[in-house]
């Protein structure tokens, strides 16, 4: 039998932003204890009155607790409240010292102030001409907001997203959330399709509509390019539509039809027969054969092929570079000269910076301009430091416009250049190396250089392999490890790695330090109960480490005892003492935390994976900064999401850096996960100290395990013309 619950949110203890799930702790009235309350309980905030419908249940962990089935919430009326719910965040200008000012100054009448006096706000501390306009404008906000809201809320959707719902379409957003909720999954960031799809039937759209056939189709078809793949096969999107929306093929089929025709989907027949069938988004497909069709462009035309005397290069490079190359490096330094795309690739230790420095010395010797590219700023900013030329990023360097969305750099307005160098070229994804081609001119020479044994880029595609396998682009292997590199265990287990052996773990000596060490351990809290300790003193004591700047965890996933977020948490409070916090949505920020960008913000000039330090916490806005090499970012609470603790974070992300020192669990756990190139990868990484600590069963696993899962892509057939 359902019950009623009325009382005031006291706390939120845990919120889930993808399936809405919320623990709250609750004064209920009538009840001299708080109670905890699980649900889909999205809206709810800190102060606010709330009217819960659902029943008594007890938890096998966590005890007796009411799951609500249903919820109502009103603004709250009693000085408590009022206060919780003003110092929530939510509007601008307010946080909770100043909610306590307000408050202890207006007592119950403080949002009846706030409407109708809002001049009398003056008299409070702390508060002049600008922030009571920044207040009332918040209020404003709000009030249109909290009609959104009400009924956002009820169709299941949080605080946090109906902010961003109002920001994107205004006072359009309840028609647009009626007409059509599959809007959202593509619109704003982090409503995916469940939380629309949720939307969809509680405003009593079919669940065998087109327009959910359509989007669960474009969902699928989304997933599949965030793992990776360009496309994918027509067959198992049909399969996987019809798992996720429990419809009759029929309609799906009607769907791919109407998606095609409005050319929001290309669905291409290939294979031997024809028969199979390959389905795209209108956007991958676009890059792909657009990249296909200029790279085969630039090598139609006719190289202006460099002469090269061996003996005076060797001169040359002995005078500015202090270097005297080897043959193998001789051998690839003619190829660049000799051809209009190149590959350059090898493993640690093999030369490759010592070779982009070389290639830009014979160049610039004969009076050719060079500009050097990478595809992330931490990248661009190594390739800078060693060879001590400018390098930029990829956007950058093709002038990307961050108020219309487009590279300023094309076919129309190419790069000015005569060679163009880009390192790192294994993590470009297919949209970026389309814009990049698109830019390099007919008359100039491109070099990709890059370790094709690491990770695949963390977006789309797999260029720098594909390139390779196309058979068509001249490409160089760099195997020899010289003599300084073979004195490191890192670069020399890397490369042992990559051949599928086992790493060399030389006895500990502990006079002398080392830089490679494998710790073994099988349980996992153990595992993590190591990792602090290694972070927080025995790394920094015996090494002379920063534990933050200097120390990564990598870890192979997200979830679970040893995967990021798990990590990240016992981390922060190990290594970050500062009370100076924010918490949000059930996360926390301090101030000195390091975190990351988890998606490309371009109004802000930050990019998935950038790795920045929290210099600044404004409980009263309340609002961040956070700074990514030398310069500052802002972000409002709206941006919170985008950001993430990055004491730990996944081997993908933390592909183009550099650290110190890098811990890596190693655990069965990961078992999905463990794969040869991503050991490599993490390994690969850094430059003084690898700390592997796990089992030797789940390594050898990885290193056993040379079969990584192939993406979808047909990049390499479109260069060889094959089609």
């Amino acid at each position: 039998m359902s019950q009623t619950l009325e009382g005031q949110v006291d706390r939120i203890v845990y919120s889930n932003d993808q399936n809405l799930y919320t623990v709250v702790r609750l004064k209920a009235k009538g009840i001299p204890e708080p109670v905890t309350v699980v649900g889909r309980l999205a809206g709810t905030t800190p102060g606010q009155e709330i009217r819960v419908s659902g029943k008594w249940e007890t938890h096998t962990k966590y005890g007796r607790q009411f799951r609500a089935n249903s919820y109502s919430i009103s603004l709250p009326v009693q000085v408590q409240g009022i206060r919780k719910y003003l110092g929530s965040g939510l509007i601008q200008g307010i946080g909770p010292e100043m909610a306590n000012r307000l408050v202890k100054r207006f007592g119950e009448k403080t949002l009846e102030v706030i409407e109708q006096r809002p001049k009398d706000l003056l008299d409070v501390e702390g508060i002049g001409e600008k922030r009571l306009q920044m207040i009332l404008d918040a209020w404003e906000d709000q009030k249109e907001v909290r009609n959104v809201m009400i009924f956002l809320q009820g169709h299941g959707v949080s605080t946090g997203y109906s902010a961003k719902i109002f920001k994107q379409y205004g006072q359009d957003a309840i028609r647009v959330v009626t007409e059509n909720p599959y809007r959202l999954a593509t619109d704003i960031f982090g409503i995916g399709f469940a939380i629309a799809d949720q939307i969809a039937e509680k405003i009593n759209i079919p669940r065998n509509s087109i327009i959910r056939a359509e989007a669960g189709i474009l969902h699928v078809l989304e997933k599949m390019t965030e793992r990776g793949n360009v496309y994918g096969l027509y067959d198992d999107v049909l399969r996987q539509a019809e798992e996720l929306l429990g419809i009759d093929q029929s309609i799906l089929q009607r769907a791919f039809a109407n998606l095609a025709d409005s050319r929001r989907i290309v669905v291409e027949d290939f294979g031997a027969d024809k028969k199979e069938k390959g389905v795209y988004l209108k956007a991958f497909h676009a890059a792909e054969t657009g990249l296909a069709k200029r790279v085969n462009a630039l090598l139609t035309v006719p190289v202006r092929s460099h002469e090269m005397d061996a003996g005076k290069v060797k001169k040359l490079l002995e005078k500015r570079l202090a270097i005297t190359p080897s043959t193998e490096q001789m051998s690839a330094l003619q190829t660049t000269l000799s051809s209009k795309i190149s590959i350059i690739t090898g493993g640690p230790g093999t030369g490759k910076t010592t070779l982009i420095n070389a290639i830009v010395t014979v160049f610039e010797a004969a009076g050719k301009g060079v500009l050097l590219t990478a595809p992330t700023g931490r990248a661009a900013k190594r390739l800078s430091e060693v060879t001590r030329h400018e390098a930029k990023t990829i956007h950058r360097l093709l002038a990307y416009s961050f108020k219309n969305g487009k590279f300023q750099k094309n076919e129309r307005n190419p790069l000015d250049a005569d060679v163009i160098i880009v390192d790192e070229a294994s993590m470009v994804d297919v949209f970026l190396m389309y814009h990049l081609l698109k830019a390099v001119p007919f008359t100039a020479v491109l070099i990709l250089v890059g370790d094709v044994c690491q990770l695949p880029p963390v977006g789309p595609g797999n260029c720098l392999r594909d390139m390779i396998d196309s058979g068509r682009i001249p490409t160089v292997f760099l195997t020899q490890i010289f003599r300084q590199a073979r004195e490191s265990l890192i670069v020399v287990n890397a490369h042992r790695i990559n051949a599928g052996q086992f790493p060399t773990i030389r006895a500990q000596n502990r006079r002398k330090l080392q830089d490679f060490y494998f710790i073994q351990q099988d349980d996992a809290e153990k595992v993590v109960s190591t990792i602090k300790e290694l972070c927080r003193e025995r790394i920094p004591n015996r090494f002379k480490l920063n534990p933050i700047t200097d120390i990564q965890v990598l870890t192979p996933m997200h979830k679970g005892i040893v995967g990021t977020t798990n990590l990240n948490r016992v981390l922060q409070q190990a290594l970050n003492p500062s009370n100076d916090t924010i918490e949000r949505m059930g996360r926390t920020f301090k101030l000195g935390d390091k975190v990351m960008q988890i998606r490309n913000n371009y109004s802000k000039e930050v990019f998935n994976g950038d790795i920045g330090t929290i210099i600044h916490v404004d409980q009263k806005i309340p609002r961040l900064t956070v700074k990514y090499d030398g310069r500052s970012v802002v972000y409002d609470l709206a941006d919170f999401d985008e950001l993430v603790l990055a004491y730990a974070v996944s081997v993908h992300k933390s592909q183009g850096s550099e650290y110190p020192a890098v811990i890596l669990p190693v655990m069965t756990q990961h078992f999905v996960l463990l794969q040869r190139n991503l050991i490599y990868t993490a390994v690969t990484r850094a430059r003084q100290l690898v700390v592997l600590i796990g089992t030797t069963r789940a390594l050898a696993i990885a290193i056993r395990n040379d079969r990584p899962q192939k993406r979808m892509t047909r990049l390499a057939f479109r260069l060889k013309g094959s089609e």
